[in-house]
């Protein structure tokens, strides 16, 4: 009878020993569940690029034409002052970490020396035909450190077998492998739809080309209307709708459908597919250099960012090289211009010498998820996280002055934590308990410019309204963007 009493006071005491070391780790918090669909690394890598570069060369370049016929003679392609340093060193200077090369447009003519085609820089006197502007913009844009990209047109408005399906199709794969074998390290990849309208039915084979550049380089990330990595905003201003989500369903999309403009401007909250928008704009009207015009202003270009990085998304801007081989500069000037504005707004962040508060905080204080982790470094995994109790439904943040001066800003952002999906579908905002901003989906960043005057105020809140899950806010910033309030008070 001892031993057994014996037996069952050790069995006891090991089941208390147990249970006080699974609630002793209890204490410690876990992370929230994530909602579904969610990044890649590609993806969540693509999107904290921000602003990323669009070279579109070639023969439309001499002729001053947006679109070849691709009846062009190659004879007319000689950059003969051609320097792709200097496009890396324009780029780096603004702060670009990838471009994305015209190695092929709808004319037709290849930039690098195609064994599948005669029309290419072969037949050009530059270099005496021995040259590679593909090869060139590589090795340049790789010594800066900066990442590449490649647009291989859909449409050859030079080649005789378009509008064949599958001698086409088997033609367009073979210059696919031939540069994603020949170049190495391709991180974006861009397709359109364009299509000759002339030519009925024709049909291009997207999945077997999609598959394809996956199994050339795995890391790519696939732009097109439908993606599979890299959304189509659906417009070429460089804005995306106010409501714009990551998510859509796949599914519902087609490349070169024109009736799905809408859908792709704003994605879908019921979304099954990560697929993230690109905003892509030119810095002049065309795409293509020309001696006409001019770059666009910085007031414009500030206007692209804000309604393009700041709504979700990756700004995609074209900077066309001239007739020498370089890009001009004046485009070069404003392009480090805009660099030089972000900086200069978002280099400060006043919340940061700030009190914040918060409706609640996920395992209490302490617990790894407070509102310190809105003011750190990292936009993507520290972040702050509320109670998910069911009667837990205001979510808050309020931002204080500590020593009781007025803040000045007119610029307020907002960051989600991504990496774990996208939640908030409706916030506002209140200065001094003045309701000023009603807004609708955060994504990767929300700047929301205060219209009228600079702001003077003592006390920001941040309300979350509506969202999938309870929302996990990784930033949340108050800025002064001295360009915007200079166009509120020059007359």
């Amino acid at each position: 009878m001892g031993r057994l009493w014996c037996s069952s006071f050790l069995i006891a005491l090991i089941f208390q020993l147990v249970r006080f070391c699974i609630s002793g780790r209890e204490q410690v918090p876990t992370p929230p569940l994530p909602v579904l669909p969610l990044p890649s690394y590609s993806q969540l890598k693509w999107q904290q690029r921000e602003i990323i570069m669009f070279l579109h060369f070639g023969v439309n370049t001499f002729t001053d034409k947006e679109w070849g016929n691709g009846h062009e003679n190659p004879a007319i392609f000689n950059p003969t002052g051609l320097n792709t340093t200097q496009w890396a060193t324009v780029a780096a200077e603004a702060g670009i970490s990838l471009m994305i090369f015209t190695a092929k447009h709808h004319d037709g003519f290849c930039l690098w020396p195609s064994k599948y085609t005669e029309h290419s820089v072969i037949g050009s006197p530059w270099k005496g035909g021995k040259g590679d502007v593909v090869q060139e913009f590589v090795n340049a844009a790789t010594d800066k450190g900066i990442d590449v990209g490649i647009y291989l047109s859909p449409w050859d408005r030079h080649e005789a077998r378009y509008g064949h399906d599958l001698l086409y199709n088997e033609y367009y794969l073979a210059q696919l492998q031939e540069l994603l074998n020949k170049y190495q390290n391709v991180r974006e990849i861009w397709f359109d739809g364009a299509k000759d309208p002339k030519t009925k039915n024709v049909s291009y084979y997207f999945s077997d080309w999609f598959s394809m550049v996956k199994e050339l380089q795995s890391s790519i990330n696939i732009f097109s209307d439908a993606g599979p990595d890299v959304r189509w905003v659906g417009e070429e201003k460089g804005y995306a709708a106010d409501t714009c989500w990551s998510t859509i369903n796949r599914t519902s999309l087609s490349i070169g459908n024109s009736t799905i403009i809408e859908y792709l401007n704003t994605g879908d909250r019921r979304g099954t597919d990560w697929l993230p928008a690109e905003c892509d704009v030119s810095i002049r009207k065309g795409w293509f250099w020309h001696k006409s015009e001019s770059p666009k202003k910085l007031s414009e270009l500030l206007d692209i960012y804000y309604n393009s990085v700041g709504r979700n998304c990756v700004l995609l801007l074209n900077v066309p090289p001239n007739t020498t081989g370089l890009i001009s500069d004046t485009d070069a000037h404003v392009l480090k211009e805009l660099r030089s504005a972000v900086n200069t707004i978002f280099h400060q962040n006043l919340a940061e010498g700030c009190y914040v508060k918060v409706s609640s905080q996920r395992g209490g204080n302490g617990g790894g998820f407070g509102p310190e982790n809105m003011l750190d470094s990292d936009h993507l995994w520290s972040y702050w996280a509320p109670k998910e109790d069911a009667d837990e439904k205001d979510h808050w943040i309020e931002i204080w002055s500590k020593d009781g001066s007025s803040l000045r800003f007119n610029v307020i952002s907002i960051q989600e934590a991504i990496g774990l999906g996208q939640r908030i579908e409706r916030h506002e905002i209140y200065v001094d308990g003045k309701l000023v901003i009603q807004g609708t989906t955060v994504g990767y960043k929300r700047l929301h410019r205060l219209d009228g005057d600079v702001v003077h105020a003592h006390v920001v809140r941040m309300r979350i309204t509506k969202a999938r899950a309870v929302p996990l806010i990784s930033s949340v910033g108050l800025h002064f963007d001295p360009f915007w309030h200079s166009r509120f008070t020059v007359s």
